[in-house]
């Protein structure tokens, strides 16, 4: 049973408006969200990804339902590990709480527009060419390796930063200060750039790189171009309240880039498997199908997805309770609010930026 086009189309015209008054509201109200307020904004997108999910499983099938279940869980988690960038982004260049809403707005746009254009380059290949999947699973194996074994990623990213800074310096007129999210300002009577503008290339650099990970995941679950672009949808449209209300827990969550490895390693070896299965390739098997191969289903896929993450996060919280039992204790008087910071300074540990501040506007 394949999904009625009323329903696609529906859909998208759906997702579309949520979108526009989403971005309506940052607009008309720019502010800092409090805990609450990102919570009760997680929560809906959450809601509203499992009702979507249930009207698929009422039109058409469970199997087209726990596809996009599993390829939103999946999205969802690569998202996660989206946000220590961000996080990284926004403290490096020190964007103003008030405009960091609207910043990571627009970053969701690009990453959606960056998506889009995968799915369908993908889509197209996997159509006329069943042995990309050896390609996809092979490039997710490798990834799921560096994710989990390669330390450098940090430093690799930072040189790529400063690149990219020296470059937008040298090619236009910056400026030192921002002028909230305004993109361009103007001093001493000529317009120039603002920082924002090196934020938002340092964003769109983020996405680029997340999506060529992103796309091949989820192909792996799923084949329709429908079901990967709304699972996308879902994940990122939570992802900024997200990050306000994650963003000081990130830290934390020391074991999450093992989960996301063993998710990416699992969906690359299912696409392997998968390519085997409807193999095509004449120097394998003599150009036939691999008949032993494994199908992995997709309810097996998700109780794999969900179990990653689930084991991941219970762990990191654990380790990081016993390693907050084993810090001592002050010799004397309470610790102010404001010390552990200084002291992670003092010791060269960068401070991160607090995504949701007490003082501000709470409102939305």
């Amino acid at each position: 049973m394949e999904l009625p086009l009323w329903f696609e189309v529906g859909s998208l015209v759906g997702l579309t408006l949520i979108l526009v008054a989403d971005l309506l509201l940052i607009i008309k109200r720019p502010h800092v969200p409090s805990t609450k307020e990102s919570t009760l904004w997680v929560v809906f997108y959450v809601a509203l990804a499992l009702l979507f999910a249930l009207l698929m499983l009422v039109v058409t099938n469970g199997e087209y339902a726990g596809q996009f279940v599993a390829g939103w869980l999946t999205e969802y988690s690569l998202s996660i590990d989206n946000l220590f960038v961000f996080v990284l982004i926004m403290s490096q260049f020190s964007v103003p709480r008030a405009a960091q809403q609207k910043v990571l707005m627009v970053g969701i746009i690009i990453a959606l527009i960056l998506r889009g254009i995968f799915i369908l380059l993908g889509a197209a290949i996997i159509e006329q060419f069943s042995w990309v999947f050896y390609i996809f699973g092979a490039f997710l194996i490798y990834t799921a390796w560096k994710q989990a074994f390669d330390g450098d990623d940090e430093e690799d990213e930072e040189k790529k930063e400063s690149f990219l800074v020296r470059l937008l310096r040298r090619r236009m007129k910056v400026s030192e200060e921002y002028d909230g999210a305004k993109v361009r300002t103007v001093i001493d009577g000529k317009k120039v750039f603002t920082p924002m503008i090196i934020v938002f290339a340092a964003l769109g650099m983020t996405d680029l790189l997340f999506a060529i990970d992103s796309i091949p995941a989820i192909f792996g679950i799923t084949q329709s171009a429908f079901i990967v672009f709304t699972a996308n949808i879902f994940a990122l449209m939570g992802l900024r309240q997200l990050y306000f209300l994650l963003g000081g827990l990130l830290d934390r969550l020391k074991y999450l880039h093992f989960g996301i490895a063993f998710i990416l390693a699992f969906i690359g070896v299912k696409l392997v498997l998968h390519a085997l299965h409807e193999n095509e390739l004449p120097f394998i098997n003599g150009g036939e199908h691999v008949e032993w191969a494994p199908e992995i289903s997709t309810w097996v896929s998700l109780g794999v997805i969900v179990g990653s993450m689930a084991v991941a996060t219970v762990a990191s919280l654990v380790a990081a309770r016993r390693e907050g039992l084993r810090e001592p204790l002050p010799a004397t008087g309470p610790t102010p609010v404001r010390h552990a910071e200084d002291v992670a300074e003092q010791q060269g540990t960068p401070r991160t930026v607090d995504p949701h501040p007490s003082d501000g506007d709470t409102s939305r």
